[in-house]
């Protein structure tokens, strides 16, 4: 097994924004802003495009599934230096 390379948040937000741009569900103003380690698993947050009532919206679904589509790619590849 493959050790995942240690990288900076900076970094790992630049190649993840990368990724969603290239994506086919990418859209205006899907970014993400942040990221943690979680054990193996990086987590990607960013806005998620909640209604007023702070409940998911429209493009809700797509940004979870984006974010998720980052983590399963770059969560074997790198590990968030501490």
């Amino acid at each position: 097994m493959i050790q995942p390379q240690l990288i900076d948040r900076e970094a790992l937000l630049r190649i993840a924004n990368e990724l969603i741009v290239e994506h086919q569900d990418y859209f205006v103003g899907l970014e993400a802003t942040d990221v943690e380690q979680k054990a193996d698993v990086l987590i990607f947050r960013g806005n998620y495009f909640l209604d007023e009532q702070g409940l998911p919206g429209e493009k809700s679904t797509v940004v979870f599934n984006v974010f998720k589509y980052l983590a399963v790619e770059l969560s074997p590849v790198y590990c968030v230096e501490n």
